[in-house]
Order: structure tokens, then sequence, then C-alpha cells
């Protein structure tokens, strides 16, 4: 089929299904302006394929997201009609995907973090692999968590769990991802892929308007606790990035990853 998201994200066939990969591999996926320009529309572009059925969403590579490019964040601090378009890309984000009308399996089979964790939770079915773990550091980095965690943890795990693991930033291992609501099943990272395949097969043999109409029925519980708390939160994220604190834990980080780099002999 068609992809006019490449490379940056990858479409492939597999019957009724659609696979759709996070293609950075060498950057753990992290969502740059092009992944993220990709990521708002793929949604439309897929409900259009009058052949798909399901999607299956991972990532290349060892990580399914490591969230956002700290570079790119850079680039957001003077760029404020560049971040006006960011914030309102990942309020299009997370609404296309509520509306997507077809269930999406999600394949999380390595670190999905920030966006790449809210990506996962807003999946109809999350799969995760064992070595994977889910992590929202928005406020770590001194950011408003704005484009998923706040509007749709409390409905997933309960206000005062979502509460801990946002203001803390705290990573969450792949079976207490389960056990919080976060996540459906942990399954072996070798067999990741093929399970979730598997899922989107079965849930592509369903009668379509009665899985679509179903999923619709169900979102529009996530579409009521969404309403205002999105807005709210990506007002204040948009005002974050001017913040003193947001700035140096990101120039902190970079700093890091160059001495890093340099050690190893790598470009920085």
């Amino acid at each position: 089929m068609d992809n006019p998201f490449a490379p940056e994200l990858l479409i492939e066939e597999r019957g009724p299904v659609r696979l759709v990969t996070l293609n950075r591999p060498e950057a753990l996926n992290a969502t740059n302006e092009a992944l993220h320009h990709a990521l708002v529309r793929v949604w439309r572009h897929l409900a259009e394929d009058p052949d798909a059925r399901a999607v299956v969403l991972t990532g290349a590579g060892r990580a399914f997201s490591a969230g956002g490019d700290f570079q790119h964040f850079v680039e957001l601090w003077d760029d404020r009609e560049l971040r006006r378009a960011e914030i309102d890309g990942a309020r299009r984000l997370l609404n296309e995907m509520v509306d997507f009308p077809l269930p999406v399996v999600a394949a999380v089979n390595g670190a999905a973090v920030g966006l790449g964790c809210n990506l996962a939770v807003c999946s109809d079915i999350v799969l995760l692999a064992e070595s994977a773990f889910i992590s929202d550091p928005h406020v770590g980095v001194g950011l408003t968590a704005a484009d998923g965690g706040a509007p749709t943890w409390p409905l997933l795990m309960g206000m005062l769990r979502a509460k801990e693991y946002l203001l803390t930033s705290e990573r969450i291992p792949a079976h207490q991802a389960v056990s919080l609501g976060l996540a459906n099943r942990v399954v072996p990272d070798a067999e990741l892929l093929d399970e979730a395949l598997k899922v989107a097969d079965k849930l592509a043999a369903q009668p379509p308007q009665a899985v679509q109409s179903t999923k619709r029925a169900l979102n529009m519980h996530i579409k009521r606790a969404v309403a205002g708390v999105l807005e709210y939160a990506l007002g204040e994220e948009f005002a974050s990035f001017d913040t003193p604190e947001h700035q140096a834990l990101v120039r902190s980080f970079l700093e890091r990853s160059k001495a890093r780099a340099a050690a190893a002999g790598r470009p920085a």
C-alpha cells in the first residue's frame, strides 16, 4: 500500500492487518518533528484503507519509543510557532487515536517513555515484552504531563496511582504495568510480534461494524474523561518549555549524552 510516512513510520500489509512500525531505531524511536507529524496523520490514512480491519503498532530495534527528542526540545524553546504546532499536534494525536475506528494492538517491544508510553496505553489492547517498561517522565524533565498521562491514566489505573507515577516519573516494569491496568499482558520478548499479530488477526476476523461501533462506544468514556483536562494540560505544557528548571534539566541530559558519546568514540 502507499506509505507517505516513510522512512520514519513504516506500514506493512499482513492480510487485513496493518503493521505500523516507528522507525528511528538509532534514536530509540524518539519522536522528532517528522515522526510526530507522521503519527498525527497516519490514523486517517489507515482509516481510509478499505481492506484494513486491525492495526499492530510497534517500534523498530530495541525500543518502542523513548518519547521526545531532547535536541528537539531545544528547538522549541525559542521557536514558539513550532512549539504551538507541536502542542496542537499532541492534541490531534490523542483525539485521532481515540476516534480511530479500527482496533489497535500495541506490541511494546522495549522502553515506552513519554509520548511512546501514551501511544501504547491509548491503544485498544496492549501487549508488553518481558523486558519492556512504561514511564511518563514529563514532570521529571520539567514539563506538564499533558498528552495522555494526566487525561487518561486516572481512568485506567485510578487517581491515587496515577498521581504517584506521574508526579514521580517512576518507571513501571511490564508485569507491574499489567497489574496497574496500563497493559493487558506480558509476552516473552521473542514471541511479542507474533502474538500481537495473532490478536490482531482475531480482531480482524470479527464482524467489522460490531467491532468498530463497540470500540467507539467504549472510547466515549475516554472522550468524556479527556474533555477539558487535555486543553488545560496542553496549555500548561506549552508554558513549561519556558521554565528555567526544564531548560536546565534538558541541558544537563544533553551534556551527559555528549560526554558518554565522546567516551565511547561516537559522534555526539
